[in-house]
């Protein structure tokens, strides 16, 4: 397995090795070990969580108030286009974005440090991800910002199929910088 550091502070790629064979497949799909070479203290995860989406629908963009919250994200089943946006006051990646795909071929596994809005859009018919979350969920905490804000100029590649209504009530760009600032 080899790590990959993506463009904005602190998030990586764990990229496995599978070995196929004509029975189909075996791969790694995390390492506490390697996750500890790259500062990651694997223990600190302590929830799983699972969504099932269909072609085209997005989910987030969503994020964490007080301490924020890490997490390994994967998808274990199809294809998604994953977003992160940096929302960490200081970082110098601050307000970027950043895309890449997770699918159930390469078995890559994004970590997402505390400080960033996540969200995907499910590019196949049926799209399991996994995300394996650092810290208990508290709805007080929950953050959100239009997955087509205008400022964010997030480009998804399909056309849209579904949103959560939660999702398309979420506030503007503007909304969560103004909530930053307090």
């Amino acid at each position: 397995m080899r790590v990959e550091r993506a463009p904005l502070e602190g998030v990586l790629l764990f990229v496995p090795t599978p070995h196929r064979d004509d029975r189909g497949l075996f791969t790694r799909t995390f390492d506490a070990a390697v996750a500890a070479e790259h500062g990651l203290d694997a223990s600190v995860f302590v929830q799983d969580s699972q969504s099932r989406s269909r072609q085209g629908t997005i989910r987030g963009m969503h994020g964490r108030s007080g301490r924020g919250e890490a997490k390994l994200v994967r998808c274990a089943r199809g294809a998604i286009h994953d977003v992160l946006v940096d929302i960490r006051p200081g970082s110098p990646t601050f307000g970027r974005g950043h895309a890449v795909v997770l699918d159930d071929e390469s078995f890559v596994t994004l970590y997402v440090p505390p400080g960033f809005l996540h969200g995907f859009q499910a590019l196949t018919g049926q799209t399991d991800v996994c995300y394996r979350i650092d810290r208990e969920h508290d709805p007080a905490e929950d953050l959100a910002v239009r997955y087509d804000d205008p400022q964010l100029k997030i480009e998804w590649p399909l056309p849209v199929s579904a949103v959560s209504t939660r999702d398309l009530s979420a506030g503007s760009w503007t909304d969560l910088l103004d909530t930053l600032a307090r």
